[in-house]
């Protein structure tokens, strides 16, 4: 559910493809520049790589990207004839840009069009090729080391990020201090912990750390052998409840959680059935009412989803390329869109390190095991259990109502296409004292775009600061002197 593509814009370093503005509506050339065609970005040079850097298998799955570009490149010359005479069905929320462009091509020679229309998608393809292999070429490397592990079972983690190298992060003069508050990060399970602690630039984790808190970030890690057979209920009753625990215990008292996208729902549930242990919950980009907006990714694993399931039941798991493919199928020119702009950018620009950090965290997916992958496509997409009141962990049925008068902060991103607005601000319909932001960002740009501090990192520290520090705790615990 947080997998996506970016592409660089102004208004937003890290933006997700998917999230990106519809193009605007064609504009009629006059008779003399029919033969003109917008060039494509020109593709700078790259500087050498690097020895050390890892061979990148991404975009992820490269042949499926490929054949779907090279489709619908071809399909642009083939559906001319159609166009021309009317008889092209457009999608309802196109047909007037549609009808519009009919118009446009009257009266214009047919073989010049059809010829500046092969030329242009050979140019794409081309550029498209360009980005990719200046991309897998580029001498980036993500080298930020892991702050200590303490806590562990199988291939799950939880680190400590009070115990974080700062690499370069500053307090700044924003007067945030968290005075040693202990929170838990609880990212998704489809997607590698590291999009809170991306690169030197962009790291929720150590821009918290040097500013006095203590995050805590739950790595799930990857799922191999028996861990291919966990559920659901295992991820949440037994290694989050531990986890809870155990920095509950480090706090000497309940602590805040802070769940990211999928994770923001296994945080509910986690939350529900620890919840004296828990001092507040945020729920980031979190999904509840799949049903909302009627998304086209919901649309597209109902259909596809005794396919999906029975690729799980034969595999064990749900693979990292089937889920790649689900969150790029509803709009396959995005993965060509986001390659050819990073073609044309500098490579040694930070624009280009941002794009190639993100991206290398994109195809670093994670496989989801065989049973949490039944409980995403069958019991969330499907029958929208968790709205409806009848998905249940441990024996409980999950609602985030009987949380409250727990504290909680709710963040719906407005441009959000990965977890659709609708879906994510039904929590605060369940959660009437919730409190409730809207970043001006993305699902993935809300994390670690140009203006996440704003957006996202400074309302969450504030928040987290309203909960007393441990100091103040165990002050206010102590016996009344004599």
């Amino acid at each position: 559910m947080s997998r996506a593509a970016i592409r660089h814009e102004p208004e937003e370093t890290l933006q997700t493809t998917a999230e990106a503005e519809t193009p605007p509506p064609p504009r009629s050339r006059s008779r003399k520049r029919q033969s003109e065609a917008r060039p494509a970005p020109e593709p700078q040079p790259l500087p050498p790589p690097a020895e050390t850097l890892f061979p990148r298998k991404g975009p992820r799955p490269m042949p499926y990207h490929l054949g779907m570009t090279s489709a619908l490149l071809t399909s642009s010359v083939a559906a001319l004839p159609m166009l021309r005479d009317g008889s092209l069905p457009w999608a309802p929320h196109l047909a007037a840009r549609g009808a519009h462009l009919t118009q446009v091509l009257q009266g214009l020679d047919p073989a010049i069009i059809g010829a500046e229309v092969a030329a242009e998608a050979k140019r794409r393809l081309e550029a498209l090729l360009a980005g990719v292999s200046r991309y897998r070429d580029h001498p980036y490397v993500r080298d930020l080391p892991d702050p200590p592990v303490i806590w562990q079972e199988g291939a799950t983690r939880l680190l400590d990020y009070g115990a974080a190298d700062p690499l370069g992060f500053t307090p700044g003069e924003d007067g945030l201090r968290g005075d040693g508050r202990i929170a838990l990060f609880v990212p998704s399970l489809v997607n590698r912990h590291y999009v809170m602690d991306l690169s030197r630039r962009r790291s929720l984790m150590r821009w918290l750390m040097v500013r006095g808190f203590r995050p805590l970030l739950v790595d799930w890690g990857v799922p191999t052998g028996t861990e291919l057979s966990l559920s659901i209920e295992d991820y949440v009753a037994r290694r989050l409840g531990a986890m809870i625990a155990h920095a509950s215990e480090l706090a000497g008292g309940p602590v805040p959680v802070v769940g990211y996208c999928m994770g923001g729902l296994l945080t509910i549930a986690g939350v529900q059935l620890a919840r004296e242990r828990v001092a507040r919950m945020a729920l980031m980009a979190t999904p509840w009412d799949f049903a909302a907006g009627d998304t086209a990714e919901r649309r597209l694993i109902r259909v596809l989803g005794r396919s999906i399931l029975k690729t799980v039941e034969q595999t064990g798991s749900m693979p990292v390329d089937m889920l790649q493919i689900l969150f790029v199928a509803t709009d396959p020119a995005m993965v060509p869109r986001k390659f050819r702009d990073f073609a044309a950018l500098d490579p040694e620009s930070d624009a280009a390190r941002d794009f190639v950090a993100l991206e290398d965290w994109l195809n670093d997916g994670v496989p989801l095991a065989g049973p949490v992958a039944r409980t995403v496509v069958h019991d969330w997409y499907g029958t929208n259990k968790p709205a409806e009141g009848c998905w249940e962990v441990a024996g409980e049925i999950i609602d985030p109502g009987v949380l409250a008068p727990m504290p909680v902060l709710v963040a719906v991103p407005e441009r959000d296409r990965i977890v659709p607005p609708p879906t994510a601000a039904a929590l605060a319909a369940v959660l009437p004292d919730a409190r409730l932001i809207r970043p001006a960002a993305g699902h993935i740009g809300m994390m670690v775009g140009s203006r996440s501090a704003k957006e996202l990192w400074e309302p969450l520290a504030h928040w987290l600061c309203e909960e007393p520090a441990p100091a103040a705790r165990r002050r206010r615990r102590s016996p009344p002197r004599k």
